[in-house]
């Protein structure tokens, strides 16, 4: 059968030339936010290609392949060559995907596709990879050479095999063969040969034997019949029709018919064999077309029946569909039925019926099965039931001395259904020693030599069956003690003094034996047990005043409990087994060891600001094992938590805590512990309060210097502790002569000092814990004051013109440097300051200026100079004291029509001193003058106040607006607008207009796709629809709609040939008008 997907194409691929042709207007990425681009790379180097995918509006990550020409996934290919890689930025929400080709290889250029995909949505994007070296005779196939995909072709002796000149091949052949050709000769780089072809040029033929060919395609009703006619040039040539490339002959189904010029082949019965390519040669020449067949719907006529029936029976579904041949699916639980040569279920067709049969049912087989049909479905439930069973002959209870054979025997119906035995409830599998017969209604268990293990409960269980049977196989066996399987060391067992020993000792013997537990010559208890009691519990004490010491005895065990014990329960024990068959003894030594008493108080006996240093003495009783190590504790005195200082155990007797709260009392203790466990604590040491200096002092500089003094300043330390900060200890030396004084305050002045000399400096914290480390100065000063030239520091904000509104405070504080102390003069406009209106204050370092309630007359430029001796330095602020505009000075009515007023005005006298920054119009109806905004801060001085009632009066009035606000009055216009209604017929005629463009599409191969725009026009214009500037007229492959204007057109099942330029054109009396659009189909 041909290609269905060649079918939309015929006639409408891309030429040659158009290969090349740019695309105007590139349809947009609707995934892909950074493509990958073509790249270039040495022979041996790497290169990495890198496309980006936005995730805000994708609930899941989207699925990306890499493919290299057009169907070689290179997912299969990754290695050491090349790597796949996926990263997701949480931030930006962008999925980035990496493909990286190491150590290229020449084989490796070529065309690659990256296509993304997400539910419905799809996007590709190609690019080129350029190896240089590349040869065309490389035969090194590298993993990503897909040439090894092509089918393998042995090389023939060229003299024996004409020369092919693909060239003419390509020339004559359609557009939708050129992918069979390039795949049939081998040419890997067919775009670079249709790029070639574009220089030919291109021959247009007329066709000599047909006066009109086939239609691209067909389409038929299954059942129905088809005339393909063909319309011949000259009448007398021999014609032929081919179906898939073979002849057709003359048969009822096909029958040929003549008139006149037209040759007519007539298909009846189509069914879906005839869905295929259909050609018909004349001459040398040839036409071809596709035929769909259209299948209609299988209904099922009859419907599939319950069964109920019971195992190994026969089991046959029946159901009958509307046409024979029809294709069914069975279907179990939802599953379709396997049908394969080991399946159990088979299928048969006769005609319109067909049976699903299952030869020897199971019970498995029990559920719901259903025929599904392209028309309907049908269901029905089966149910498979189990015969019922009989006992002929039931499992007998025995006795058995240990070493001997066991066989248990039983005979049931039916007797092919297998069944399971069990031991005490435990499934029983065959092995050299077991041996499970089953021949028809008997079923055996033989076990060759008995064991212990294998007394108990025997249960024969048929398979599917809820009845079983049951018989008890009772061993004999003399008393033993089976203390081998204790693994304890010289047969000792020790145990902490205080805790509870149950000491199980593991006996055999059948029937139970007696035993008696004995410490040395006194007896402990006895456990008398006969036959009847094998298997139940029972105890004895002692003495009857005290049941801390008991013995319990079971079917296989024995035991001695101690609820607490003491060093006195150390010693010998004696276990006596007796019964029938003979008696045992074993002996068992109990060792009672206990943990070591506390360690004395420890001792602390140096304490730093946040660690001590701990001593103590080992415990006077170690429990009878050596101690391996301490443990220690510690917590505040006020709290009732202790802390862990250690996990690791601790051999010596001393231990330096660290990482305390300095300034909090602490308080520590011990445990002592051996291999029985942990002592309890020993008594807390005597309360302890880590203390330590601070750090040094920090950021010491020299503040001010004159001819006998100098003042340093600092920053208290950066760490202060507990112990607090009482002052600070300045430490100066002059010429070898040192002192000091102490000072609470960061600053400091050393007075008296020599004019010229050098003074080194430094400074040390102190509180309770001593004096810090000291913070010195990096240089020695010199005693000598030194000028410094004026210097304005401007703030920020002042830079820029300084704002404020009528009646606010104006505060403006303006920084200087300079010594001595500089003189600092105002200026207003080049004249002094009037101390009336305007006050200002100076200091060493600053000078504000003040104004209690600014008025407008206060803005201008003020300059700043501040003059240190001949040094002098100046700044300029600009102050702009803002008011409320006033209203605009004129508003007028420009014009009246319909239900619209044109207003114009001029802007106001009085801005305000500030831009006028927009105006507000309102508007009020004569009869009530009630003011209502039309349209806030429009910035023109005019305007058109629209959708006005017809029949009312009105009057308008504009605000100003600056950045203070609204002016307080209004200007209003002297004159009212009438509102006139207007009548007038108005011309709905047109030309056509689309409202609505075409828009770039991409498609997917085989699935419709649609192309819509909408048109305006009256009269109703006439729609036209185009692909490649050619007009389309009754082609199957297309369908056309339009409805309330909007334009329809719609392309079933595309192939990659569909793609071109598709125009909408729309003509009417007034004229014509039309949009166009590139269609894309990837395959």
């Amino acid at each position: 059968m041909g290609r269905k997907d060649s079918v939309w194409s015929l006639g409408e691929g891309q030429a040659p030339e158009d290969v090349d042709k740019p695309i105007d207007n590139p349809p947009l990425s609707t995934l892909l936010i950074v493509k990958p681009q073509s790249g270039a790379v040495s022979v041996g180097g790497d290169i990495t290609f890198i496309a980006k995918v936005e995730a805000k509006d994708l609930l899941r990550k989207p699925t990306v392949k890499w493919f290299k020409g057009k169907w070689m996934d290179l997912a299969s290919k990754t290695g050491k060559h090349l790597q796949l890689k996926e990263t997701f930025d949480r931030q930006t929400k962008v999925h980035t995907f990496e493909m990286h080709i190491i150590k290229a290889k020449e084989n490796y250029a070529g065309n690659y596709r990256c296509e993304v995909t997400y539910k419905d949505k799809f996007d590709s994007c190609s690019f080129d990879l350029d190896v240089k070296g590349f040869s065309e005779g490389q035969e090194d196939a590298g993993e990503l050479d897909f040439s090894g995909l092509l089918k393998h072709r042995e090389h023939k002796q060229q003299d024996d095999t004409p020369e092919v000149d693909v060239w003419e091949i390509l020339k004559n052949a359609r557009p939708d063969e050129y992918e069979k050709i390039a795949f049939t000769y081998g040419i890997t780089d067919l775009r670079g040969l249709l790029k070639r072809m574009k220089k030919i040029p291109k021959e247009e033929k007329k066709s000599a034997a047909f006066a009109k060919k086939l239609e691209p395609a067909y389409q038929v009703d299954k059942g129905s019949k088809i005339r393909l006619v063909v319309d011949l040039a000259d009448p007398t040539v021999d014609l032929k029709w081919y179906k898939n490339g073979h002849e057709i002959r003359p048969t009822p189904k096909y029958i040929f018919e003549h008139k006149g010029t037209q040759r007519i082949m007539v298909i009846n019965n189509c069914t879906s064999n005839d869905d295929a390519a259909y050609s018909v040669v004349a001459g040398e020449e040839k036409c071809t077309t596709e035929l769909f067949v259209k299948e209609l719907p299988i209904k099922i006529v009859k419907d599939i029946e319950p069964v109920k029936t019971t195992v190994n029976e026969r089991i046959e579904l029946e159901c009958e569909v509307s046409e024979e041949g029809a294709q069914v699916k069975w279907m179990k639980n939802g599953v379709e039925v396997p049908t394969g040569v080991r399946s159990r279920y088979r299928i048969k067709c006769e005609g319109t019926k067909h049976y699903l049969v299952i030869d020897d049912a199971s019970k498995e087989d029990t559920g719901t099965y259903s025929v599904m049909a392209s028309g309907g479905t049908s269901e029905a439930r089966v149910q498979v039931d189990l015969k019922p069973l009989k006992i002929y002959q039931d499992l007998q209870d025995m006795t058995v001395l240990l070493g001997k054979p066991i066989k248990l025997h039983c005979e049931i119906y039916p007797g092919n259904v297998p069944g399971r035995w069990y031991r005490n409830g435990q499934l029983i599998q065959p092995s050299d020693r077991i041996n499970i017969i089953h021949r028809n209604k008997i079923h055996r268990l033989e076990i060759e030599t008995s064991s212990l293990h294998d007394s108990g409960d025997y249960t024969f269980v048929p398979e599917g069956y809820s009845q079983s049977l049951s018989a008890k196989v009772h061993i004999i066996d003399p008393p033993k003690v089976l203390l081998d399987s204790l693994n304890f060391p010289d047969n000792t067992v020790t145990v902490v003094a205080g805790n509870k020993l149950r000491l199980e000792i593991p006996i055999s013997g059948e029937p139970a034996p007696r035993v008696v537990w004995m410490k040395g010559e006194r007896l402990v208890a006895m456990l008398p047990c006969s036959k009847k009691e094998a298997g139940t519990k029972s105890g004895w004490s002692l003495s009857e005043r005290s049941h801390r010491v008991r013995a319990e005895t079971y079917g296989d065990q024995t035991s001695l409990t101690i609820e607490v014990t003491e060093r006195e329960d150390t010693g010998n024990y004696k276990i006596v087994l007796q019964n029938e068959a003979g008696e045992a003894t074993a002996s068992v030594k109990i060792k009672v060891v206990d943990i070591p008493d506390p360690p004395d108080a420890p001792l602390v006996p140096v304490v730093g600001g946040d660690w001590c240093s701990m001593t103590w003495e080992p415990p006077k009783y170690d429990g009878s094992s050596p101690i391996l190590g301490y443990f220690i504790e510690r917590k505040k005195k006020q709290s009732s938590r202790w802390m862990r200082l250690n996990f690791d155990l601790i051999k010596e007797t001393s231990f330096e805590p660290k990482k305390m709260i300095e300034g909090v009392p602490y308080e520590v203790r011990i445990f002592a512990v051996n291999a029985i466990g942990v002592s309890k604590p020993s008594e807390p040491s005597k309360a302890f309060t880590p203390l330590a200096v601070t750090s040094e002092p920090t950021m010491l500089v020299v503040d001010d210097v004159t001819d006998t003094t100098v003042t340093v300043k600092w920053r208290p330390p950066e760490t202060i502790g507990a112990a607090g900060l009482d002052g600070y200890l300045v430490e100066y030396s002059i010429e070898g002569s040192e002192s000091d004084e102490v000072t609470e305050k960061t600053k400091y002045t050393i007075t008296g000092l020599t004019p010229g000399s050098k003074i080194l400096v430094r400074v040390k914290a102190i509180n309770k814990a001593g004096a810090s480390s000291p913070r010195t100065l990096q240089h020695s000063v010199l005693v000598k004051e030194v000028v410094e030239p004026p210097k304005i520091r401007v703030p920020r904000h002042l830079k820029q013109t300084y704002t404020r509104r009528v009646g606010e405070a104006v505060n403006l504080v303006v920084p200087f440097q300079g010594k001595p102390r500089p003189k600092v003069t105002w200026l207003k406009e080049g004249k002094p300051v009037e101390s009336s209106h305007v006050s200002i204050r100076n200091t060493d370092c600053d000078s504000i200026i003040f104004i209690r309630k600014a008025e407008r007359s206060h803005s201008g430029n003020y300059e700043m100079t501040v003059q240190v001796e001949n040094y002098a330095d100046t700044a300029v602020i600009d102050i702009q004291i803002v008011d409320l505009p006033g209203p605009p000075f004129s508003v007028n009515i420009e014009d009246v029509w319909g239900e619209n007023v044109a207003l114009v005005w001029t802007p106001p006298k009085d801005s305000g001193n500030a831009p006028i920054t927009g105006y507000t119009i309102q508007k009020a109806d004569k009869k009530t003058m009630e003011w209502f905004t039309c349209i806030e801060h429009y910035h023109r001085t005019c305007i058109t106040i629209t959708e006005l009632v017809v029949g009312n009066e009105y009057f308008f009035r504009v605000f100003s607006e600056n950045m203070c606000g609204l002016s307080e009055a209004a200007t209003q216009t002297k004159k009212s607008a009438l509102i006139i209604p207007e009548y007038s017929d108005h011309d709905f005629k047109e030309p056509p207009k689309f409202t609505q463009p075409l828009i770039n599409t991409f498609a997917v191969a085989g699935y419709n796709t649609t192309l819509n725009c909408s048109v305006r026009a009256n009269p109703r214009p006439k729609v036209i629809w185009m692909k490649n500037k050619i007009t389309i007229i009754d082609d199957p492959r297309y369908r056309m709609f339009s409805n309330q204007g909007v334009c329809t057109l719609e392309i079933r099942k595309p192939s990659p040939y569909d793609g071109g330029m598709y125009t909408c054109k729309a003509i009417n009396d007034l004229g014509e008008a039309q949009v166009e659009c590139k269609l894309e189909v990837k395959g």
